[in-house]
């Protein structure tokens, strides 16, 4: 279902959602959490929408969209509820902000916030320059940005690390939990030897290359070279390869394709194993997933290394 409420107010978006829950009981109390999509109108807020959609099956929340439309209009607020099956299993309120009031959403957005209930802010485009001191993150417990949508997502990164306050993360870094994952269970595995060095490869202007070599840097506290190397046919951001170096051999995780890679160890066959991009909506869905600070991902974004080695050989997707 979806209502339309054009040149409206929050009180009235207030009173139309009481009167859809005691009409219809179409919107369920249920919420764990209150998710703010900050954005642009137009297509890259649907995306948004549809990835928050799909993270609300694991996390049932009230989603508020700050859509900003055309600032040279007159001030205006439209506003759109979407229940039921328009809004997976959430409640989806779309604030479409014109004019002046484009750049009031901190306010806008108050009154709509669920009770006692945490606040997430997620910047599907290009996000403040601080977000702990925007107007929106700052009453945000959890901020979420996305680097990879920055012109350069190496320097982005840098300039979040340089503004890091508790509370804050990225997408890039949730697009590496497979990678850790498969790392952590190859050194789980006999023998059980110290890491002395370890590199990683990446395409020349990925941040998750950068967040991988980082938190590696953070966890086995040994010398960590972070390599270019370009990665056609494949999305920005990919990672090409880890490789750690021990004393009976090395540890080396290469990419094959989009959907898998090959481990191999010293003394072992090579083993394939299954290796996915991940989806805005799976990555979002992670980052709902705590909503206190993420200390390993501080550490480790703290611990990016600053140099890069040059280009090397071409790798498969």
């Amino acid at each position: 279902m979806i209502v339309d409420l054009p040149s409206t107010d929050t009180s009235a978006v207030n009173r139309t959602m009481v009167d859809l829950r005691e009409s219809a009981g179409a919107v369920a109390l249920g919420r764990v959490l209150t998710l703010i999509i900050i954005t642009e109108d137009g297509p890259e807020a649907e995306a948004a929408i549809q990835a928050a959609n799909d993270a609300s099956r694991e996390h049932p929340c009230r989603v508020l969209v700050l859509a900003r439309g055309v600032r040279r209009a007159a001030s205006r607020l439209d506003a759109q509820i979407r229940i039921g099956g328009d809004a997976g299993a959430s409640e989806v309120i779309v604030l479409r902000m014109y004019g002046p009031l484009a750049d009031q959403g901190g306010a806008i957005v108050v009154p709509l916030l669920l009770p006692d209930a945490p606040i997430v802010a997620w910047w599907p485009g290009e996000a403040p320059a601080v977000p702990a001191e925007d107007p929106v993150g700052s009453v945000a417990g959890r901020r979420i940005t996305d680097v990879a949508q920055a012109k350069s997502p190496s320097k982005a990164l840098g300039k979040l690390r340089q503004r890091y306050h508790p509370g804050d993360t990225d997408l890039a870094w949730s697009r590496i939990t497979s990678w850790r994952a498969l790392l952590t269970a190859a050194l789980d595995q006999p023998p059980h030897e110290r890491i002395t060095a370890a590199s990683v490869t990446g395409a020349a202007d990925s941040a998750s290359t950068d967040l991988l070599a980082g938190w590696l840097a953070s966890r086995l506290g040994c010398p960590v070279s972070r390599k270019s190397e370009d990665v056609p046919g494949g999305q920005g951001g990919q990672i090409a390869a880890v490789r750690l170096e021990r004393a009976s051999g090395a540890v080396e995780l290469r990419r094959l394709d989009a959907k898998s890679a090959v481990l191999s160890q010293s003394g072992q066959p090579d083993r394939r194993v299954a290796l996915s991009r991940r989806t805005t909506r799976e990555c979002l869905a992670e980052e709902l997933r705590r909503l206190d600070p993420d200390d390993i991902f501080a550490e480790a974004l703290e611990a990016v290394p600053a140099g890069r080695s040059r280009p090397s050989r071409k790798v498969s997707a």
